[in-house]
């Protein structure tokens, strides 16, 4: 597999940005603005709302079987 650019375009790009140089490296960007704890307080409450949704979700799942499963009429053929 190849790795470079494969028509005159990408040469082209590859040309005029092969001398650009990237320095992102500062301080403020290696140092997180959010806390680990509140990240982890964030995701475990997201988890828990989503477990306690399937959960919901199962239990209405079974009501309208239930209904659906009441309400139907079930008519007998007779016997030819």
């Amino acid at each position: 597999m190849a790795v470079g650019a494969r028509d005159y375009i990408d040469k082209l790009l590859v040309q005029k940005y092969s001398n650009e140089k990237v320095d992102n490296h500062d301080e403020n960007g290696m140092t997180s603005r959010v806390s680990a704890d509140e990240m982890m307080t964030a995701m475990n409450t997201s988890a828990y709302h989503f477990r306690d949704m399937l959960a919901l979700n199962r239990r209405l799942s079974i009501v309208c079987y239930g209904v659906v499963a009441k309400s139907a009429r079930y008519n007998s053929i007779p016997a030819a």
